[in-house]
């Protein structure tokens, strides 16, 4: 072959392969217009423009007085479109942009006004259509950037671009923290009241058309406003009072940490409409502060001990197998039963008692022998009853988590025939949330009628009740009126006569109620560590009970781990509190007698405020013109005027509250300065001295 033929073949052949390729492009370019145009087209536009969801402002949580307990707060994230059209020509942004970096260095001083001016010069040069200017931009914050140089151009013009966010605030911080809740896209499962109403908080998101930016970065079409406007949630409002919530959760961490308890957590219900007024919930982390991470009175389903026994009697006494009267050998505190477990008592000396007396001592021997006499040939008549108190049963809560109790029956695979009937009449095996076990002495305040506990009463949107919330009811009678006359009659003796006597009994007003202190399980190692429960379950006043509540501490390890002395003093604070803040308590009015009586202490003041006082304290007022408060009573009544101020006088306020000396002071014209909490003990102008109105005066309380 010669040297051109081959030459030929080689050019030849390069020749077809470019054709080759050059066909295959073709076709491959016809493919991807013709064939699957469409479909590449709908990919670009979806790269380039989406619409993306533009979250609705949750609706709020309120306490049952109408306090914030949890709000969505707008904040903003800023950004500068820096070819707008009032700055498209050059010398327009130099002659402004400068006064634009100082106005942002004023509001924000973490950067100079170079670093603001060389940031937006930058962007300019770069060509950038969406430069970052500021995250977390509150309201306030952007009124005032909204009359900045360049940004008052208008929404157009000034390239300002704004896009609002919400964030969930809690106005009260802790308080109730674990019952609001949270949402959170990253837990799957809902928590407390912000997940268990998530359909009525969240509202409907609305769409916003975006525009993909070099660098992954979505910048809206429409210089931030909203193609379909979000709905803003509806509002619930909780059971929750703020006051009472405060007041349970210090008394209960005080007593946390006096025991360096693990865990601890307390419920506040209103007796007639199973309203719960305060839930406090506190774990002992590792550096040996406590917060809330877990709703324990909700979810800790654990061995309830005596409080237990209110059940046990109830059963007894309802289907006549004891009387309150009747004797029962509790054996000196200790008995062995045959064939199955030996049971002890905390106190050591009871023998021949009465069946009332031994709930009152909280004796375990007395609770096992009776229920093992009379119903160790059918067991199933007595746990048959304990079910019919739905005890086996959840309270189906408003908010997610509750621990499923257990009550076992013979036909359970663990039941034992010599020892689970004895343990269960003292409240062992079994498991039962501290709401649970609360849910059945709130029955016994509430003349037998059991509910489910609440913590939403009302659901608003735009103002209007969408849906109101009442308590479901579980069981219309638990027992016999009877029956119930006797076990709050034996209950109110464990807090008069019995292991409740040195702690809760008070003067002022009667309770009724159970210790319980348990032993419980530490998982794999049983019960060989000692690791106590302790727990006081009752209600108040015992007469007209209005309010019910449980304290339950697991596992102190200072002090002493007996039910009174740590659950107690918690359960006597709250009611302390309570009983003295909630004027409406159903309570026998005090009778006042006149001409020989010490009178309220009155000093001058909001005149308003005093007489709403003396109403309530069921003292008559007399409204007299010529003569001031002397603190003597007549028959008609205690005199007193309004206060009159003389010009320029500065008026004397020593041994006041706050509110009443700012009261006097300010309508006397002076600009007032506090220091401290208390009564005011001194006043840095003298009461009667002559100064000029508007003067300023410094108060010092104690």
């Amino acid at each position: 072959m010669s040297i051109r033929r081959n030459i030929l073949i080689r050019v030849y052949l390069a020749f077809g392969l470019i054709l080759l390729f050059a066909a295959a492009v073709i076709i491959q370019l016809y493919r991807v217009q013709v064939v699957q145009g469409k479909k590449w087209q709908d990919m670009a536009k979806s790269m380039s423009t989406r619409y993306m969801p533009v979250e609705a402002a949750r609706g709020n949580i309120f306490s049952v007085d109408m306090s914030l307990l949890a709000t969505s707060v707008p904040e903003y994230e800023l950004h500068m479109d820096m070819f707008a059209g009032g700055i498209a020509d050059e010398r327009l942004f130099n002659e402004k942009v400068d006064s634009l970096a100082m106005k942002l260095a004023q509001l924000y001083p973490e950067r100079s006004e170079r670093e603001y001016s060389r940031l937006l010069r930058d962007a300019r040069r770069d060509g950038s259509h969406y430069q970052l200017i500021r995250r977390r931009v509150t309201y306030q914050e952007l009124k005032q950037i909204r009359k900045f140089p360049i940004f008052n151009m208008g929404r157009y013009k000034g390239g300002l671009i704004v896009l609002e966010q919400n964030k969930r605030v809690l106005p009260f911080r802790s308080l109730a923290a674990r019952t609001i809740g949270y949402k959170n896209d990253n837990v799957k499962n809902a928590v407390g009241l912000e997940g268990a109403f998530a359909g009525f908080i969240n509202g409907e998101n609305g769409k916003r058309l975006m525009q993909r930016m070099p660098g992954g970065i979505w910048r809206p079409v429409n210089n931030g406003e909203e193609e379909i406007a979000p709905k803003e949630g509806a509002d619930i409002i909780s059971t929750i009072d703020v006051n009472l919530q405060d007041v349970a959760q210090d008394a209960l961490k005080k007593q946390l940490i006096k025991n360096e308890a693990d865990h601890g957590c307390v419920v506040l219900m209103e007796v007639a409409t199973g309203e719960i007024r305060a839930i406090a919930n506190f774990t002992r982390t590792k550096d040996g502060d406590y917060q809330e991470k877990l709703n324990y009175a909700i979810s800790d389903a654990a061995d309830p001990g005596s409080t237990f026994k209110l059940a046990t009697y109830m059963t007894l006494l309802d289907q006549h197998k004891v009387d309150t009267n009747t004797i029962v050998n509790a054996e000196g505190g200790k008995y062995k039963f045959p064939k199955g477990p030996t049971i002890t008592d905390t106190e050591h000396d009871n023998y021949e008692i009465t069946v009332k007396r031994a709930l009152e001592e909280s004796s375990n021997v007395a609770a096992a022998k009776l229920v093992f006499q009379h119903y160790a040939n059918n067991p199933s008549e007595f746990t048959d009853k304990l079910y019919s108190y739905h005890l086996n049963e959840k309270l189906q809560l408003q908010i997610p988590g509750e621990g499923s109790p257990v009550v076992k029956n013979p036909q359970s695979r663990s039941w034992n025939k010599y020892y689970t009937l004895p343990e269960m009449a003292y409240g062992y095996e079994m498991k039962i949330t501290p709401l649970q076990m609360l849910a059945l002495y709130n029955a016994v305040a509430n003349n037998g009628k059991m509910i489910a506990p609440i913590l939403v009463k009302e659901i608003r949107r735009l103002g209007n009740t969408v849906e109101q919330i009442q308590a479901r009811v579980i069981n219309e009678k638990v027992c016999s009126d009877a029956t119930l006359g006797k076990v709050r009659s034996m209950l109110e003796g464990v807090v008069t006569e019995g292991t409740g006597k040195n702690v809760i009994k008070n003067s002022l007003y009667s309770v009724a109620g159970k210790t319980g202190t348990a032993q419980i399980a530490n998982n794999a190692r049983g019960y060989g560590q000692k690791t106590y429960q302790a727990s006081f379950c009752g209600y108040f006043p015992a007469n007209h009970p209005k309010y019910s509540m449980i304290v339950v501490i697991n596992h102190p390890t200072q002090g002493d781990y007996l039910a009174a002395k740590v659950a107690g003093p918690v359960f006597r604070e709250i009611a302390d509190r309570v009983y003295a803040s909630d004027l409406d308590i159903n309570q026998a009015a005090p009778i006042h007698y006149v001409g020989n009586t010490n009178l309220p202490q009155i000093k001058k003041g909001n005149m308003k405020a005093l007489k709403q006082v003396y109403t309530r304290l069921g003292v008559k007022p007399l409204y007299a013109s010529n003569t001031t408060a002397s603190g003597v009573d007549t028959s008609n009544g205690i005199p007193y005027e309004e206060t009159s101020y003389k010009s320029g006088v500065v008026p004397a306020v020593k041994g006041m509250g706050l509110s009443d000396a700012l009261f006097l002071l300010g309508n006397a014209g002076y600009k007032v300065t506090v220091r401290g909490s208390g009564s005011v003990t001194n006043q840095s102008i003298a009461g009667g001295s002559i100064v000029p109105k508007g003067s300023k005066i410094l108060i010092e309380l104690e």
